[in-house]
Parts: C-alpha cells; sequence; structure tokens
C-alpha cells in the first residue's frame, strides 16, 4: 500500500475513533522497534492502534502477523516508559475497507 493510501485510511480511522468517543493522543509514534499508528485513550484505558486498509476485512486483517504485533507491543512499551504511564492499556485494530470501518479490540497472538 502506499503512503498516500495509508494516510487517507488512518483519517479515516481518526475520524471514526473520535466519533466512538476516543481521544487521540499521538499519531505516527516511532521507536527502533516499529511504529503505532494511533494512540487514543476512553475511560482511562490507553489504547495503541494499528490501522489496517484493504479490499475486503480478511485481506487487511490478515496484515496484522504475530511479528508485526510483537513491533508494536515492543513500541508501546517504550511508550510507556517514556511517558510514566502505568494504567491499564491495550492493543487493537482498525480495519477500513471500501464498506466501511470496523474496530478489532485486545489483538493477541
Amino acid at each position: 500500500m502506499s503512503r498516500a493510501k495509508g494516510n487517507i485510511a488512518e483519517k479515516k480511522a481518526v475520524d471514526f475513533l473520535e466519533s466512538e468517543g476516543f481521544d487521540v493522543i499521538e499519531q505516527n509514534f516511532y521507536s527502533r522497534f516499529g511504529e503505532i499508528d494511533i494512540i487514543v485513550t476512553k475511560e482511562d484505558v490507553l489504547h495503541f492502534i494499528e490501522v489496517k486498509s484493504g479490499a475486503d476485512f480478511e485481506l487487511a486483517v490478515q496484515n496484522i502477523t504475530p511479528r508485526k504485533l510483537a513491533k508494536i507491543i515492543k513500541t508501546a512499551d517504550i511508550y510507556m516508559k517514556k511517558n510514566a504511564f502505568y494504567g491499564d492499556y491495550c492493543l487493537d485494530g482498525v480495519i477500513v475497507t471500501p464498506n466501511g470501518i470496523e474496530m478489532v479490540e485486545n489483538i493477541t497472538v
């Protein structure tokens, strides 16, 4: 996927998250391990969001691989240490397709 398409998907994801009551804290947080697309909070829980887009849900969600998830976890750890955050958090995905947007909560391997 091109960076331009990724930016469009991330913008749609941010709009969706805000409409669902999430507060956006940061976008495109980088560490030496990787990137977290969007960091949001809702009800005192920090959510690390991976945005994936595709022609359909299955094709997009398959791109959240165990390897990608491991990079997100390491980067989330760095973010929380850097910001002295010791509360509740979770890793979520936002899947953007031509037919809509869907959130996948609490992604695990």
